[in-house]
């Protein structure tokens, strides 16, 4: 479903859901100690302009999980209230798994 915000200077915006889950995935993927996304890797829940997401991954062994979390939770923020209307509400990193060097995950 399309999503419409309209600005008095630059008229109607409509964005799709799919380019919003893409920002959201490109952002957690672009952190250092994101192995891969777990499956799907998100969820999302749209109330209006409010954004809430669920992210799951596997992280890289050698790196703390909560601050590989932390900086997943900044970079999804950042980019999507910096590239759309949206704001987000709330954002759950979920971490299923951690992945040494020798492992490889199949997302």
């Amino acid at each position: 479903m399309p999503y419409k915000t309209t600005d008095k200077k630059s008229g109607d915006t409509v964005y799709g859901r799919k380019v919003i889950n893409s920002i959201i995935v490109l952002a957690t993927k672009e952190i250092a100690g994101v192995a891969s996304l777990h499956g799907r890797g998100f969820r999302t829940e749209f109330n209006g302009l409010i954004v809430d997401v669920d992210v799951y991954i596997h992280v890289i062994a050698d790196i703390s999980c909560s601050e590989v979390a932390y900086r997943v939770q900044e970079n999804i923020k950042r980019n999507v209230e910096s590239m759309s209307a949206f704001k987000i509400g709330t954002i759950n990193v979920n971490i299923l798994g951690a992945v040494f060097s020798n492992d490889k995950i199949q997302g």
